[in-house]
């Protein structure tokens, strides 16, 4: 039986910055699966151009997640005449879900957990896998990754080299004086979520003390998140705020030159630790760092609330990552 050419494949990933690079690698496997077709990336604004520079697509669309309900039309009316052969949702949701209802009876081939897709992903114990042994596991059920790492921790860190080797002289990230080794604060919580957010004064008594102890110390986040590094200033005034000055390539070089990198459940540091920063993750109780860590050089301080983690553990556990070889 004559083997069906896979001409267009799309992928879908929505979500936020660490989603989005805890997905390189089965980007790169979907690309190394497909090599002659036409890929096409279907995602969100904030990730168009860093997915555009990628090795990995042909194309990106950045309308995945439709605001009304002509705007959810016109995206299934554009899929379903785009004629793809094959489906990789790297999403999995209600509204990728809802899209392929709407593409039936004649759905592309669609790799995911939409109700009647050709190419299931029936693992029951999905939702408590890691994304990266998760998404692994999806390619291996859509025949493209026999080898996939599916178990516990077997997955390694995605590989970022590519955007670190287009921000070898990035902008707007040379620290004053160069010359004390770099730690680097993310205080900032994804949403705004402040169970998930070590106090701002607990960041600013562990920058001080980084400090005296030889560090510099920049502060990143988004764009209202500078109040945080305002506070961490007041103790430590040396500290640099490059609170939404940052694109995803440069905090990747930042992670890249980074002696520690301490910060909350939060994307950016999905993307620092896989840039080969050792990091320190901190963890509220109501979050599951097997399923939700960054991968790489990684120690993560659990507490039951994040109120309850002192500064000076903190501080111990930076000094004993950044002498500990990777």
């Amino acid at each position: 039986m004559k083997t069906r050419t896979i001409a267009k494949v799309l992928v879908i990933k929505l979500g936020g910055v660490g989603e989005m690079v805890l997905a390189f690698p089965a980007f790169e496997r979907i690309r190394q699966a497909h090599a002659k077709a036409r890929i096409t990336l279907l995602t969100t604004q904030p990730f168009a151009a860093l997915a555009a520079s990628s090795p990995f697509f042909n194309s990106v669309e950045a309308d995945g997640a439709p605001k009304d309900p002509a705007s959810w039309t016109a995206l299934v009316l554009r899929l379903r005449h785009a004629g793809y052969d094959r489906v990789y949702d790297l999403q999995n949701d209600g509204g990728t879900n809802l899209i392929f209802q709407a593409l039936r009876p004649f759905a592309p081939e669609w790799s995911g957990v939409a109700l009647g897709c050709a190419l299931p992903h029936r693992n029951r114990e999905r939702s408590k896998m890691h994304p990266l042994e998760r998404q692994a596991d999806q390619l291996r059920a859509a025949g493209i990754w026999p080898d996939a790492p599916t178990g516990p921790w077997s997955a390694s860190p995605p590989d970022i080299s590519w955007i670190l080797a287009r921000s070898a002289h990035p902008r707007a990230i040379t620290v004053a004086g160069g010359q004390r080794p770099l730690v680097l604060l993310a205080p900032g919580s994804p949403h705004n979520e402040l169970f998930r957010r070590w106090p701002a004064e607990k960041y600013a008594e562990l920058a001080k003390r980084l400090s005296q102890s030889g560090y510099d110390i920049v502060v990143i986040g988004a764009l209202g998140e500078s109040q945080l590094a305002h506070t961490i200033q007041r103790q430590a005034p040396r500290a640099r705020d490059l609170t939404g000055r940052t694109d995803f390539a440069q905090i990747a070089a930042l992670g890249a030159r980074a002696a520690i990198a301490i910060g909350n459940d939060l994307g950016p540091l999905h993307l620092i630790a896989a840039a080969g920063a050792p990091t320190i993750a901190l963890f509220a109780s109501g979050d599951d760092p097997t399923i939700a860590a960054p991968r790489g050089h990684v120690t993560v301080l659990h507490a039951p609330t994040l109120n309850e983690l002192q500064a000076a553990t903190v501080a111990e556990a930076a000094s004993v990552l950044a002498s500990r070889p990777a």
